[in-house]
């Protein structure tokens, strides 16, 4: 078996052979992940409903899974104050905001090519 074989065998079965970045698209481009990550860059620490009312259409179940998951991830520090009642706050952490300049560059990207996706999107539903 070539070396050329082996290689397209493992890109078959693992998949981050055939696409380096599918890992961190996997993590960072969940469907929360991103507006949540994005509000804490942009406000600052923020305790739990804030951080819900800032997103807007996120449950409070699901906002708690995204939280503990990126918590995990080491993408967010959360910080529990023991008063009464209890504060918790939770901020992005360094490693969180090492993405900033990757969602510069896809916002960057997003106000020069959204109008053209909408025009081909168009374009082809007329098609149809």
């Amino acid at each position: 078996m070539g070396v050329e074989t082996t290689r397209a065998a493992s890109a078959a079965t693992v998949p981050e052979l055939a696409c380096p970045i599918s890992a961190v698209v996997d993590i960072v481009f969940s469907r929360w992940t991103t507006p949540i990550l994005w509000t804490l860059h942009t406000h600052g620490r923020q305790r739990f409903v804030e951080l819900e009312r800032r997103i807007g259409t996120i449950t409070p179940k699901v906002l708690t899974q995204r939280l503990r998951q990126l918590e995990r991830d080491g993408l967010v520090v959360r910080t529990y104050h023991p008063e009464v009642p209890p504060r918790v706050e939770y901020e992005i952490s360094g490693l969180g905001r090492s993405l900033a300049p990757l969602f510069a560059h896809l916002a960057d990207w997003s106000a020069a090519h959204l109008d053209e996706v909408e025009q081909a999107r168009h374009a082809y539903d007329s098609e149809s």
